[in-house]
């Protein structure tokens, strides 16, 4: 086997290990709340967010398939919250709320307290768990 050929498989190895990580680190990312402490101050009041509590704000669309996977994961915590808020809003219907919130992919999930401030987001679809975990602290 020649010294190009070597070369070649090497690099081929090379770019698909790159490949690989890289899509391992973007699978982690999908789905995990992010804290929001520094989003900018955006009208919310057409969002119908609850003033009692806190509010889960899901953006989707008809032909988003993992938008449902989101709408699951929601509607389940919600019932074992049931001080929670759910408002899912349609991106096809309703594009200037999306990008007041700077929503660039579907599904995208935010979590405001009862003061109608952005806590946590979401790109993807978040677990239950994860979800459980930052609405927790909003309801004490």
């Amino acid at each position: 086997m020649s010294s190009s050929w070597i070369a070649v498989i090497a690099v081929l190895i090379a770019a698909v290990s790159v490949a690989y990580f890289l899509g391992k680190m973007l699978t982690l990312r999908a789905g995990s709340l992010k804290a929001t402490d520094d989003a900018p101050v955006v009208d919310t009041s057409e969002l119908g967010l609850s003033r009692t509590g806190p509010t889960v704000v899901h953006f989707g669309a008809v032909w988003c398939g993992p938008c449902a996977g989101v709408r699951r994961v929601v509607d389940q915590v919600c019932a074992e919250l049931p001080a929670v808020a759910h408002v899912e809003i349609d991106m096809d219907a309703n594009p200037d709320a999306a990008r007041r919130l700077s929503v660039l992919s579907l599904p995208t999930t935010f979590v405001f307290d009862a003061d109608g401030r952005q806590r946590y987001r979401a790109s993807g679809v978040p677990t239950a768990a994860d979800l459980r975990s930052a609405l927790q602290p909003l309801l004490a």
